[in-house]
């Protein structure tokens, strides 16, 4: 009779030379790490003006966001912020450099934007956006936006907020990122 094999990580303990509890097979010691995932975006301008998404999927549906989304491997991180602006704004940009590192450690995610400038004035919603629209930074509709890394981003890009921050743990979407 064979012997029945388990169906991978599936007992928890701390891995030698480790400190901290993970998912481990007991038959091959295969160690699975939860780590955080990085999100990558582009603050994208044209003219004075900067290029938001109204979002078309959860989180935070129907709010606005500059174009993001998780990093997929084999990529840069601006390569990550150029594809997502093409596949959320259907915008070709330029990137010109990092803006700013966010940290979301209650949800296990590092957020980097990057400075953009639009290659060319054309853009359409994607899949994930209802709606993609230029706002001049008088007209950014600052109580609709979606994270608070979204508005951190848009400050500094405006030469008004910070490059380096921890989003807090229970204020958003009332507060938490004005100061």
């Amino acid at each position: 009779m064979p012997t029945q094999r388990k169906a991978g990580p599936s007992v928890e303990c701390v891995p030698e030379g480790d400190t901290r509890l993970r998912l481990m097979c007991p038959d091959c010691g295969y160690i699975a790490y939860d780590n955080p995932k990085v999100v990558v975006g582009a603050v994208c301008t044209l003219d004075e003006r900067v290029l938001l998404c109204r979002r078309a999927i959860e989180p935070r549906r129907g709010f606005w966001t500059v174009p993001a989304g998780f990093l997929e491997m084999g990529e840069s991180m601006a390569e990550g912020a150029a594809r997502e602006t093409w596949e959320e704004a259907c915008a070709r940009v330029e990137i010109s450099g990092l803006l700013g590192i966010y940290e979301v450690p209650r949800i296990g995610q590092v957020h980097a934007f990057y400075h953009a400038r639009l290659a060319a004035p054309e853009f359409a919603p994607g899949v994930e956006s209802q709606e993609v629209a230029l706002f001049t930074w008088n007209d950014v509709p600052w109580a609709e936006l979606a994270f608070p890394s979204v508005v951190w981003a848009l400050k500094q890009a405006s030469g008004a907020g910070p490059a380096l921050a921890v989003a807090p743990d229970d204020s958003w979407p009332h507060g938490g990122f004005d100061d």
